[in-house]
């Protein structure tokens, strides 16, 4: 077992205490602080979702719940289950039949599919959500009418959030994933999240909710996420998960529970977790994975960056020869005009370049500088880099 003596790790920008993760993640869960929950499991809160439709009709029992629930994500566990969130498993059973016909027509055509496995071990629509609806859409409709999805996500995030998912099948001896945190920051690289401000990395995980819907009985051996109660607060976490002793640590002590089709987890971005091995030899384990996105992370007004670049790069190019690439005020302008965000995008056709993103308009710019490209061969790129990006 890992030692949970005090040992300060030094990384850009921050200083690592596993001590004091250690005492984040040792906490108990106690059923009296969640009195609207039905039990606790592995330090889980779990909720009957129908239930918890009962408390949200009236607006007191609303406001009890999503008080709760967002008191859980944040200071508490970090998770919670929805027992039965799905009471039509028709509903779910005929989503699943989409995803499966989306996944054959996929399979020859979509690349490596998953950067998250190695290929071949996992089976991953990208923009589930889109492809979904415009395959059946009545079922789409079905499948996001759940009133349960709605007031798990206002409770997190408020309203005005916007929905998008992404289906994984981990097939008979997929293996884990490695512990991480995830999007935003948990797709960037270590040096790239140091340069985020500390209060800035902890107000990311509020600008996500990150779910998954059971699409079929997920018993242990089939590998259900693997997740480490409380670790969502640990502030310095966007730096912690890459630590050895930290993943470590996370083998030693993960919990994960086993759902039933039509449940749902739903947990803070924040939180130490990650898929789970299928031990199985002949069970496919099926989950709609949802990302829920606050309204808060758009900018007030629309910027036609192309445009912007194009009416820019001559002059761009003179202050390259005249101050050079790597130059403060050649670096100002470069971030000024371009997009330095790589997401939102087409995971099918924008697959990720030497990490977990794609390259970003601003990666692109500077390739053209650098190598001295021609306007008409940065236009192309632009074009074809907006084109792919889009869904």
């Amino acid at each position: 077992m890992t030692s949970p003596n005090t040992t300060i790790l030094e990384t850009p920008g921050s200083a690592l205490s596993h001590e004091a993760f250690y005492q984040f993640c040792q906490q108990g869960t106690r059923i009296e602080d969640y009195p609207l929950a039905a039990r606790i499991a592995s330090r889980v809160p779990v909720y009957s979702g129908a239930v918890a439709l009962e408390h949200a009709e009236s607006p007191t029992g609303r406001r009890a719940l999503l008080a709760e629930w967002h008191r859980c994500l944040l200071e508490g566990p970090g998770v919670l289950v929805l027992q039965g969130m799905y009471a039509d498993l028709d509903v779910v059973d005929m989503a699943s039949r989409c995803f499966e016909a989306i996944i054959e027509e996929e399979r020859n055509s979509a690349g490596d599919g998953d950067h998250f496995a190695p290929p071949g071990s996992n089976d991953r629509i990208w923009n589930a959500f889109q492809k979904h609806g415009e395959r059946d859409p009545a079922n789409f409709l079905d499948y996001y009418s759940n009133p349960l999805l709605g007031l798990v996500s206002e409770a997190w995030l408020g309203p005005g959030y916007q929905l998008t998912a992404q289906v994984n099948v981990v097939k008979p001896g997929g293996k884990p994933q490695s512990p991480h945190r995830d999007y935003h920051l948990g797709f960037q690289s270590p040096d790239m999240v140091a340069r985020y401000p500390l209060a800035v990395q902890h107000a990311s995980q509020l600008l996500t909710l990150q779910g998954a819907v059971a699409h079929s009985d997920m018993p242990t051996e089939t590998g259900p996420t693997r997740l480490l109660p409380y670790s969502q607060r640990y502030r310095e976490g966007y730096l912690a998960y890459h630590d050895p002793a930290l993943r470590d640590y996370f083998q030693e002590h993960f919990v994960h529970l086993p759902l039933a089709k039509g449940d749902g987890l739903f947990f803070s971005p924040a939180l130490f977790h990650a898929a789970g091995e299928n031990r199985t030899h002949d069970r496919r384990r099926m989950a709609n994975l949802l990302q829920v996105s606050s309204a808060f992370g758009r900018a007030m007004e629309t910027v036609d960056t192309r445009r912007l670049i194009e009416a820019c790069y001559e002059a761009l190019t003179q202050r390259v020869a005249s101050f050079g690439l790597a130059a403060p005020q050649t670096r100002a302008c470069i971030d000024a005009v371009a997009e330095a965000y790589p997401f939102p995008t087409n995971l099918d056709r924008t697959p990720p370049i030497d990490g977990m993103a794609p390259e970003s308009q601003h990666q692109l710019l500077e390739r053209a500088l650098k190598e001295a490209w021609p306007l008409d061969q940065l236009r192309q790129a632009l074009k074809g880099q907006e084109k792919a990006r889009q869904a």
